[in-house]
C-alpha cells in the first residue's frame, strides 16, 4: 500500500474554506477504485495548516491517481489558495498494525 501523508498551508483567507475548496478533488480522488482513504485534517495548532491522509493500493493506484483528469485539474486550481509548495512523506506500507501501548483490553 502507498501511504501518503501531505502538509497544505492555505492563505489566511481561504483556510476556512478550504474542505469546499478542494471538494470535487476530494470526492473524485475517493472515487478512484485503487484508492483506500483520502482524509483532511485541520492543524489544532495552526488554523492555516491542513493534512492529508491518502493510500493507494499499489504503485499502479497511485500512478493512475496523479495521472487522473481531477488530478491535473487540481495542479491548476488550487495552487493560488496556498502559501508555500505542500510538504509531503511517500511510503510503501504493509498496511495497519496495533498501537500496543495504548491497547484496549
Amino acid at each position: 500500500m502507498i501511504f501518503i501523508v501531505a502538509r497544505f498551508r492555505v492563505k489566511p483567507e481561504h483556510a476556512d474554506d478550504w474542505i469546499s475548496i478542494s471538494r470535487s478533488f476530494t470526492e473524485a480522488t475517493r472515487a478512484e477504485p485503487g484508492n483506500h482513504w483520502f482524509d483532511w485534517s485541520r492543524s489544532v495548532d495552526d488554523p492555516q495548516e491542513y493534512v492529508l491522509l491518502e493510500a493507494f493500493a499499489d504503485d499502479d493506484a497511485a500512478g493512475a491517481h496523479v495521472n487522473g483528469a481531477h488530478f491535473k485539474q487540481a495542479q491548476a486550481e488550487l495552487p493560488p489558495y496556498l502559501v508555500e509548495t505542500p510538504r509531503i512523506v511517500n511510503t510503501n506500507v504493509d498496511g495497519w498494525s496495533e498501537l500496543g501501548e495504548l491497547a484496549v483490553e
